[in-house]
């Protein structure tokens, strides 16, 4: 039986349209549900937006509208985004949904019920935008870290949630398990906050105050806190789309993240997974901020990148190649028009796009398209060479992204391409053709630059997936599963087997760096 995997996005917050940030993390996410496919597992991928809360009421207002309606909007803009960009989605998920709504209340009346949930009163600064309380040691000057304002004072009677009781439970847990959290530095961020005392958690908003919630079981004054609501969503999506089996997946549940939202996800969440007697995930894996001119990108900073245009102007392959391949993940990274367009032009232009062009061409102009055989006369060194660079990139590439570090694995793909740029250079196809005994070779040459061509769409596929299947149209063959053996190097291509013609995949930029934002 295949091996279930449970892969989460975050609950996107419906206070703004996709940009950069959200787009990163649902790229990693599908990268990492493709090559787990590819593998031979059985992947349940998890994406959707969060709905409720104090954000999304003071958003609808500004837009002259009630919550639901508002929420639904941006909700389905979230979900067409996605599903344009070619995001392999299993589940959209929101927290308006039925089924979650029945499902919050549930464990909320279980944890009460256990004596984990006690009503009390509580004063604090609370930032709208994260929807948290803000202890005065976390402010920078005063201000929320993130969004730049100053928190609210605001102080009122509530429920709140016995976190405390589970902090010693949580602490033992995450030293017992070192790869809980990813990479290790926010692991080690998350125990120096465990060993200070964490309270409890103000789980309920009054409805004198906010209305736009799920209503408490236990008492229809107040609503849910959005926090223990949304985070409830990766397992309530799990049990409605796969309630025979959803355990199993449980089992194997790998939540991705940008820092901003740690504590919750690594405090909040598994303390209430505790308190309602379920298992912790299997792993949290943490990104860092994309950012521009310092500061991270945000709808509320008024710096925003959008996926939909980016992928009009440039494909969305090249997109999804420039943030896997140059956010090392779990730091942040600097998106800059400079960055992008270097990084698109050297790389794909230059690099793939030049390579896949190159071979097809030659193979037109020499064979009229037909893979040529290869035998014992026509072999060299450099044919086994160029096949044992790609051995190690695969086995490179697979490892990197079992450790959740697609840049890595991306890097090493590439060193398989400058191998076959090196490969060509030394074989120098053009100069042995204007020798007639050397044209059995200049076949053989091609036909192991066509294997090259196909490993290389096996292994772009979980990155790049309309690159990897456009490079398997011209060839005329089928990419394959990771999991799956390779026809073995110099068979794979029958003798005759027609190539297509080349196209240029990544034609270059050419234009000024400073409109590739705009």
């Amino acid at each position: 039986m295949a091996e279930k995997i449970h892969l989460t996005t975050p609950v996107y917050y419906v206070n703004a349209e996709p940009h950069l940030g959200h787009t990163y993390t649902t790229v990693v996410v599908d990268t990492l549900a493709r090559f787990h496919r590819s593998m031979g597992r059985d992947v349940f991928f998890l994406t959707g937006t969060d709905e409720h809360g104090d954000k999304i009421a003071r958003a609808s207002e500004a837009k002259n509208q009630d919550p639901k309606q508002y929420a639904e909007g941006v909700s389905r803009i979230f979900r067409s985004t996605w599903d344009t960009c070619g995001i392999s989605y299993d589940h959209f998920m929101r927290t308006t949904d039925d089924y979650h709504v029945a499902f919050v209340r549930e464990v909320l009346q279980k944890v009460h019920d256990a004596g984990d949930i006690y009503f009390g009163e509580y004063g604090g600064r609370y930032c709208v935008g994260c929807e948290r309380f803000y202890a005065d040691r976390e402010l920078v000057d005063g201000k929320c870290p993130d969004h730049k304002t100053e928190p609210e004072w605001i102080a009122e009677e509530n429920y709140f949630f016995r976190m405390s009781r589970y902090q010693d439970a949580l602490l033992a847990h995450l030293e017992a398990n070192p790869e809980l959290i990813t990479p290790v530095g926010y692991r080690n961020e998350v125990l120096g906050l465990l060993r200070e005392p964490i309270g409890d958690l103000c789980i309920s908003r009054p409805k004198s105050r906010l209305t736009w919630g799920i209503e408490l079981p236990f008492d229809d004054r107040y609503v849910c806190y959005v926090w223990f609501d949304a985070l409830i969503n990766y397992l309530s999506a799990l049990r409605h789309a796969r309630p025979d089996d959803w355990e199993a997946y449980w089992a194997g549940a790998h939540h991705f993240i940008a820092k901003d939202i740690l504590k919750p996800h690594s405090v909040f969440w598994p303390t209430m997974l505790m308190a309602a007697g379920i298992p912790v995930y299997r792993a949290l894996h943490v990104h860092g901020y994309w950012t521009m001119d310092e500061s991270k990108i945000s709808k509320s900073l008024g710096n925003v990148i959008r996926p939909l245009d980016m992928r009009e102007r440039f494909g969305m392959d090249g997109f999804r190649y420039f943030m896997l391949r140059d956010m090392a993940f779990g730091s942040d990274s600097s998106f800059t028009e400079k960055a992008f367009v270097e990084r698109f032009n050297a790389d794909l232009a230059n690099g793939i796009g030049n390579l896949v062009s190159r071979v097809l061409s030659m193979q037109h102009k020499y064979f009229e398209g037909r893979v040529q055989a290869i035998n014992e006369d026509t072999e060299r060194v450099a044919d086994h060479t160029l096949e044992q660079a790609f051995v190690e990139a695969e086995t490179r590439a697979i490892a990197a992204l079992e450790r959740t570090m697609p840049h890595v694995a991306l890097e090493e793909i590439w060193k398989a391409v400058a191998a076959c740029n090196k490969y060509i250079v030394e074989m120098e196809p053009f100069k042995l053709w204007k020798d007639d005994e050397q044209k059995p070779r200049v076949g053989a040459v091609l036909h192991v630059l066509c294997d090259a061509l196909r490993h290389l769409a096996r292994l772009l596929a979980p990155f790049m997936p309309e690159t990897s299947a456009k490079i398997a149209t011209l060839l005329g063959a089928e990419a394959g599963r990771l999991a799956d053996p390779a026809p073995p190097w110099r068979r794979s291509f029958c003798p005759g087997h027609l190539v297509g013609q080349p196209e240029r995949l990544f034609p270059r930029i050419e234009i000024e760096v400073d409109e590739v934002a705009k």
